[in-house]
C-alpha cells in the first residue's frame, strides 16, 4: 500500500515537470503581467454623516462636521460658499481626511433657518471630481424656511449674461444701505444669468445685483455692474424677476491717480519734441462711409487750417467745401468731407499746422496721400422688419467681436443702405428713450433711472459686396 503511494506521487511531480518544461518551451520565458485595474473613478464624494444631520432643527452649536465615502479636498471655501444668512464673520472650514469640519464664528439668531451652499469646492482627493452644490441647512427654530425667490440679470447694453454677479437681497430700501451694508441674503448665477433663492422666510425684499470683488458686497463703484428692481420683491412669488445689469463707465472715479512727470534733467530727442499723431486709415485707403481723422497723443494747443490742404490727383488740385471738427479733449481733429470714390487724395501738412500743450510740431513739412475705396468694394443693404415698435424709438445696431461697428434710428418698418461695408453682422435692437442714437445706463443713487434696453435678434446677416441684399426679419 505504501509503494502504490509512493508511485502516485512520483507520477503526480513527473507530470507537473513535463507540463513546466512545455510551458517554458513554447513561451521562451516568464513575463509578469500585472493585474488590469478598473474603470477610472468618476463618481463625486458622497455624504454617509453629518453632525447635527442636515436640516436639522433647535441647532445649538457652533460645529459642524460632514463625513464622505472617500478622502476629499476643499478648494477655495471662504469665496466659493453662500452662507445665507450672510455672516459678519464667514465660518472657519478645513478637511481631515474624508471629513470636512465647519466652525461658526458668529452667535445664531433665534427661529432662523441658516444654509451653507458649498457650490463647487468639495471634490475628492485623487480625481478632483467635484460634489457640485451640496447645501447644508438648519434651523436654531422649529421649522425650516422653504419660501423660494428665483429671476434671472440681463446685461442691458448687450441682451447678454454675466454669471460672475453676485445677486443681493436687502431689508431696507435706503440708497445708502447698498454703500454701508452687507445684504442679508446673496445668490449666484448660474451659466444663463438665472438664480434661485432656497430657505427664504416670509418677507419683502429690496433686491440687486453686484458686481462683487473681495467679498465686500458694497456698491462703492458705479463704473462696477450694477442691477436694480424697481419696486421691492415679496419671497415665494410665482413671477420670476428680471433685473437688467449696467455700468456707468462715465461716471466719476473712486479713488485718484497720479502721473509721474519726466525728469526735467533728462535731454529730451528729436523724436521726443516731434508731434506725435495717428489717422484712422488702414491700409492706406479711406471708407467712403467714415471720415477721416487726425488722434493727437497730447492736446492741442493750436490747429491752423490754413497749414493744412486737401488736394487731389497727383497734380495735387485743391479741394474745397470741407471743415473740421475738434472733440473736447483736443486730441481728435476730424474732417467733414464728402469722399469721391476711387479718388486719389492729398494732406500737404506744414511744420506748424498743429502745436500741441508741450510745445511740439513736426519736424518738417510732410504729405500724407491716401485713396477712397471704390462703390463696387461695398454690398447693398433693404431690410424690412415686422412687428417694430417705432413708439419705443428703435436703432439698429450691426454688430462685430461684440461691438456696434453702426447703428441706424429707425423711422420706418425698411432701412435701406445703397452702400455697407461687407462682412458677417449680428444685429441688435437698441430701444432709445431719449432719442439720443446711442445707449444709455442707469443711474441709481438719487434718480433710480433703468438702463436703456438692448434686445439681440437671432438673425444673421452677411453683406458681400457689389451684391444687394434684402431681408426680411420678424421681431
Amino acid at each position: 500500500m505504501k509503494k502504490f503511494t509512493l508511485i502516485k506521487i512520483f507520477s503526480f511531480v513527473s507530470l507537473l515537470s513535463i507540463l513546466f518544461s512545455q510551458m517554458v518551451v513554447q513561451t521562451g520565458c516568464a513575463n509578469i503581467i500585472p493585474p488590469e485595474g478598473g474603470a477610472r473613478d468618476s463618481l463625486p464624494p458622497l455624504l454617509t454623516k453629518a453632525t447635527p444631520q442636515n436640516n436639522s432643527r433647535n441647532f445649538t452649536g457652533d460645529r459642524i462636521n460632514l463625513s464622505f465615502d472617500e478622502y476629499i479636498d476643499i478648494d477655495n471655501p471662504q469665496q466659493n460658499m453662500i452662507i445665507s444668512p450672510v455672516p459678519r464673520n464667514t465660518p472657519n472650514v478645513k478637511r481631515n481626511l474624508n471629513t470636512l469640519i465647519v466652525k461658526l464664528r458668529d452667535s445664531l439668531e433665534a427661529n432662523t433657518t441658516y444654509s451653507i451652499n458649498f457650490a463647487n469646492s468639495i471634490k475628492d482627493v485623487n480625481e478632483g471630481n467635484i460634489m457640485k452644490n451640496f447645501t447644508y441647512v438648519f434651523s436654531t427654530g422649529s421649522y425650516i424656511d422653504s419660501l423660494q425667490l428665483n429671476g434671472r440679470v440681463v446685461l442691458a447694453e448687450t441682451g447678454d449674461t454675466d454669471s460672475t454677479l453676485t445677486i443681493m437681497l436687502h431689508k431696507t430700501g435706503e440708497d445708502s444701505a447698498l454703500r454701508k451694508e452687507r445684504p442679508r441674503y446673496i445668490a449666484k448665477l448660474d451659466g444663463k444669468g438665472r438664480f434661485n433663492f432656497k430657505n427664504l422666510p416670509p418677507g419683502t425684499y429690496y433686491i440687486y445685483a453686484l458686481k462683487d470683488e473681495g467679498g465686500s458686497y458694497l456698491y462703492l463703484d458705479e463704473k462696477r455692474t450694477f442691477a436694480f428692481a424697481n419696486s421691492p420683491v415679496t419671497t415665494g412669488q410665482p413671477d420670476s424677476v428680471i433685473l437688467y445689469a449696467y455700468s456707468n463707465q462715465n461716471a466719476p472715479a473712486t479713488h485718484s491717480t497720479s502721473t509721474v512727470s519726466p525728469s526735467r534733467n533728462q535731454p529730451r530727442t528729436s523724436a521726443d519734441k516731434r508731434l506725435k499723431v495717428q489717422t484712422s486709415l488702414e491700409g492706406g485707403k479711406q471708407d467712403l462711409l467714415e471720415k477721416f481723422v487726425f488722434k493727437f497723443e497730447t492736446p492741442l494747443k493750436n490747429f491752423d487750417s490754413t497749414k493744412i490742404r486737401l488736394t487731389t490727383d497727383s497734380t495735387f488740385i485743391p479741394v474745397n467745401g470741407y471743415h473740421w471738427e475738434f472733440d473736447s479733449t483736443m486730441k481728435t481733429a476730424t474732417l467733414l468731407y464728402q469722399w469721391k470714390e476711387k479718388t486719389l487724395y492729398n494732406f500737404i501738412l506744414e511744420k506748424e499746422f498743429a502745436t500741441d500743450t508741450l510745445g511740439q510740431q513736426l519736424l518738417k513739412g510732410d504729405t500724407l496721400s491716401f485713396s477712397t475705396k471704390a462703390t463696387a468694394e461695398y454690398g447693398k443693404l433693404s431690410l424690412r422688419f415686422r412687428n417694430l415698435d417705432l413708439s419705443k424709438n428703435p436703432v439698429l445696431q450691426f454688430v462685430q467681436n461684440n461691438a456696434v461697428i453702426k447703428s441706424f434710428p429707425l423711422t420706418s418698418e425698411v432701412l435701406t443702405q445703397p452702400l455697407f461695408l461687407p462682412g458677417e453682422y449680428n444685429l441688435r435692437i437698441l430701444y432709445d428713450n431719449n432719442k439720443n442714437g446711442k445707449w444709455d445706463p442707469g443711474e441709481f443713487f438719487g434718480k433710480h433711472l433703468q438702463p436703456e434696453l438692448v434686445k439681440p435678434l437671432e438673425r444673421k446677416i452677411n453683406v458681400r459686396p457689389n451684391w444687394s441684399d434684402e431681408i426680411q426679419i420678424a421681431l
